[in-house]
């Protein structure tokens, strides 16, 4: 049997408050979805989607990857979210073999929405949460 890694109590309240703080900003972040009319599914697509840093937007897999869902699930929440207005599907426009996601003018307004509030909310877990990639949340940015 393989023995327990000891783990200093002190380390063990870290982890539980920051567990703790996850769970209070992601249940903000569903209900502020809920509000705007949103899943919280919808708006994480969404959200991924809207911050695809490179070229045409991201593939269903990038999506799925980024999710951490299965593929053929965030084909059926795609489609879901196409038949709403929120995404399309486009061609790529250097290999028209890949099928990227793109946000809608609805889509756009739906996440920009949110994620002001959601930024807001953020924000003010900076002593929680230190969000290297993102300067504007830092104290010290």
């Amino acid at each position: 049997m393989a023995r327990t890694a000891r783990v200093a109590k002190q380390d063990l309240e870290a982890l539980a408050e920051f567990r703790y703080q996850l769970r209070r900003f992601l249940r903000f972040s569903e209900h502020a979805a809920r509000e705007a009319g949103l899943t919280p599914l919808q708006y994480q697509l969404l959200l991924q989607v809207a911050g695809c840093p490179q070229r045409d937007g991201p593939t269903v897999g990038e999506l799925a990857e980024r999710l951490q869902r299965a593929q053929h699930g965030v084909v059926a929440l795609v489609t879901r979210c196409e038949q709403s207005g929120l995404v399309e599907r486009r061609g790529g426009s250097t290999d028209r073999r890949r099928v990227y996601v793109c946000l809608t003018e609805a889509g756009e307004e739906a996440v920009r929405r949110v994620a002001a509030l959601t930024r807001r909310e953020l924000a003010s877990l900076g002593h929680v949460f230190r969000i290297e990639r993102l300067s504007a949340y830092n104290d010290d940015a």
